[in-house]
């Protein structure tokens, strides 16, 4: 696999700033079109400009795979809108008074961990949306799930002080190979230095030498 090393806005948060499934990569309104291109080469996936409850914040505020995309009950018509024609996915506003719909779902194109605060509504139009079998459960402690967790079809990173049990579960949800880590120099909120599909990711510039190892452990092409 490649991993590529690249800051956004002169931070390594990326993550926060951009969302990428195994299709596409969202990228805030107003981004730099080279600098955006270049990413969505480096991955291999589809570019798309769009704002999310007219924020920059894409990452928090989306959950996606590549069946259909939640986003947060904030967002406008208009991003709905724009996000269905570019994609042609499903694309639904979250039915839940938690808003920051990225961080309550850690999923893949194979199953989805919600977090435990949802309830069934919540959990039918994830199941619905995405395609997929969803589980509720959290990961060392958090109910931020999609905060603390990283996903691809083949591999998923999480917090490094998920226990046994919280890496069981995921690996069961996701159908994937899972392992522990950090990103960006020991920050344990992986999915903010993270961005990336089977193959190709893109992690934040202070990720270290180590981090950078079970990251290509985990998300290996084969």
């Amino acid at each position: 696999m490649t991993i590529f090393l690249y800051d956004v806005y002169r931070t390594p948060n990326i993550g926060i700033f951009m969302k990428s499934s195994e299709n596409f990569l969202l990228i805030p309104m107003g981004y730099s079109p080279s600098k955006s291109q270049k990413m969505a080469e480096c991955l291999g996936l589809k570019p798309i400009n769009t704002s999310m409850s007219g924020t920059r914040l894409l990452g928090p505020l989306i959950a996606m795979n590549s069946n259909g995309i939640l986003v947060s009950g904030l967002a406008d018509e208009i991003e709905l809108e724009l996000l269905r024609k570019a994609t042609g996915l499903a694309v639904e506003r979250f039915s839940s008074p938690f808003t920051a719909t990225g961080n309550l779902f850690l999923v893949n194109d194979r199953g989805a961990l919600a977090s435990s605060m949802l309830g069934e509504k919540e959990i039918n139009q994830a199941k619905r949306v995405f395609g997929v079998r969803v589980i509720r459960g959290n990961i060392a402690g958090y109910h931020q799930v999609g905060s603390v967790g990283y996903a691809t079809n083949r591999g998923v990173l999480i917090h490094p002080n998920a226990s046994k049990s919280d890496i069981e579960t995921v690996a069961s949800a996701l159908e994937s190979d899972v392992e522990v880590g950090s990103v960006n120099g020991g920050v344990p909120f992986v999915s903010s230095g993270i961005i990336g599909k089977v193959g190709n990711v893109i992690v934040g510039r202070g990720t270290m030498g180590p981090e950078l190892f079970i990251i290509g452990k985990v998300f290996k092409a084969n």
